[in-house]
């Protein structure tokens, strides 16, 4: 009853910043981007509590890192480096400039202000609405794992209460109420992964001993060299890289994730911002990866075996239960209170960016582009609504457990950088890039990502995560053959794309 009590003050808070932000949300641009105010430290606040997940928590730590062992970490030094510290060095400044330019509130209307094409506004807004909802969905999974191990809650009552959680206050206050809270809610997860860190450290005689121990190489059995007699279709080295590629790289093209350089105050506040980003996805992403690898000092080696027949799942779905199993089971109550804060918060982060990101796509860029004389506050109710209908989808696949966590996960990253990353990059920095240039990268992105899954997909091979980095590479060759074979971009365009903002 303790844990639950923390959970419903915790809950409550959340709510009633979402009801004070509602007093201050007047506009589409308050609602979607809290009309470019924020400042250094919420917005990479924002930004990191978005990037990190129930799904890293859950399904990546606890799938890969058993997967992996140690080698996991690789996929967090990516993470901070080119998913945090490069994203903000190269991308924020001129992000944040060019969308003032163009006038711009998302992706859709970014490319098709800077492309001169309606096709990609609407094309780019129904891909965003697609393929985040199972996204959205893998991080309910995640965290009802979590509380169905941890507070006893069914599966269904769990997810019910986040989709509701999650509708209301974001419904009532917008992306203000979801960047103050994601402040709080970013200390929380700082402070909890330390604890949760040092605590199963010390149980294993500490850092150094642990670390050492998880060196072996059983514990890292993706690696190992496969049984005789047995070939494996991509080899585990490849799996790891493309999963580093995906969760580094991939983040320079979602929506969710550019969002936060277009709602940041000024361009003197992306250099503190890119510091306290990369600071924190250094301890996040650490301590997630490190902690789902030390599961191997805790579990026997056939844990998915026993997991499986203990949860009465699938072995391919058993790793997704490791984590809850490991953090309810391994740690005294009160630690494990706090690690279930520490996912809660960072999947509140996330869900909360994923739905306003969602429901934007189809309010302010079809609706917006269909009824040319539609006011915004019609448009911010269909926005708030469009929120609740994006959540109940969400919810519909969470509860039918459709795939494992990780797939989910990969899947949507893969086909949102794949569509996205090479266009909007392209048109930041290179101005010779052509509408034909930036369409032919969207759809052979998709294209990509689709056929590959198709032809490799089969029980226990790994192709959605080398699919989903296939599918932002191909792009990023597209976009340049295509645009030096046609036309150059209209003049006008580019002139008011690439002249100086007025800083607000």
């Amino acid at each position: 009853m303790l844990k639950l009590g923390i959970i419903i003050i915790y809950v409550l808070a959340m709510l009633v910043i979402g009801f004070l932000c509602m007093r201050k949300t007047k506009t589409v641009s308050d609602f979607f981007l809290a009309g470019r105010t924020l400042g250094p430290w919420m917005s990479a606040f924002a930004y990191g509590s978005t990037y990190f997940s129930a799904v890293l928590f859950v399904g990546y730590a606890g799938r890969l890192g058993w997967s992996f062992g140690i080698n996991v970490l690789w996929i967090a030094v990516g993470n901070v480096i080119f998913g945090s510290f490069l994203a903000w060095k190269l991308f924020a400044a001129r992000t944040r400039r060019m969308t003032v330019n163009l006038n711009a509130l998302t992706m859709p209307e970014f490319l098709s202000a800077r492309y001169g094409s309606k096709f990609l506004k609407i094309a780019a807004a129904l891909i965003i609405f697609i393929f985040l909802v199972p996204y959205t969905a893998s991080v309910y999974q995640g965290l009802s794992l979590l509380f169905q191990s941890n507070l006893g809650l069914s599966y269904g009552v769990s997810i019910a209460f986040m989709a509701v959680l999650t509708g209301v206050y974001l419904i009532m206050g917008g992306y203000l109420a979801l960047a103050w809270t994601d402040f709080l809610r970013g200390i929380v997860e700082l402070v909890g992964v330390v604890i949760m860190v040092v605590f199963l450290v010390n149980l294993k005689g500490g850092f150094s001993s642990a670390t050492a121990a998880l060196a072996l190489p059983q514990h890292a059995p993706a690696l190992l060299p496969p049984a005789a007699g047995k070939s494996v279709m991509f080899p585990g080295w490849l799996t790891l890289c493309s999963l580093v590629f995906l969760t580094s790289i991939g983040p320079w093209g979602l929506p969710q994730m550019v969002q936060k350089f277009y709602s940041i105050k000024s361009e003197f506040d992306i250099k503190p911002a890119m510091i306290v980003a990369s600071l924190f996805s250094l301890v996040i992403a650490t301590g997630a990866y490190y902690t789902g690898a030390l599961a191997h000092l805790f579990y026997p080696e056939n844990a998915p075996q026993v997991l499986a027949a203990t949860y009465n799942v699938s072995p391919s779905s058993a790793l997704d239960y490791l984590m809850p199993d490991f953090l309810t089971k391994a740690v005294p109550s009160w630690v494990s209170m706090v690690i279930l804060l520490l996912v809660f918060s960072a999947s509140m982060s996330s869900l909360s960016s994923l739905v306003l990101v969602s429901s934007s796509a189809i309010a302010v860029d079809l609706y917006g582009e269909y009824k040319k004389d539609a006011n915004k506050k019609s448009v911010m109710v269909l926005m708030r609504v469009l929120c609740g209908v994006f959540i109940a989808v969400s919810l519909y696949i969470a509860l039918n457990r459709i795939d494992f966590i990780v797939n989910l996960m990969a899947l949507s990253w893969g086909a949102l950088a794949g569509a996205f990353m090479a266009p909007y990059i392209y048109g930041l920095f290179w101005k010779r890039t052509t509408k034909a240039g930036a369409i032919a990268g969207m759809l052979s992105g998709l294209a990509t990502l689709v056929i590959m899954f198709k032809v490799f997909e089969a029980p226990g091979n790994p192709v959605i995560p080398i699919a989903g980095a296939a599918a932002i590479i191909v792009p990023v060759i597209v976009v340049p053959v295509v645009s030096l074979l046609t036309p150059p971009p209209n003049r006008k365009i580019l002139d008011r794309a690439f002249g100086k903002a007025d800083e607000a």
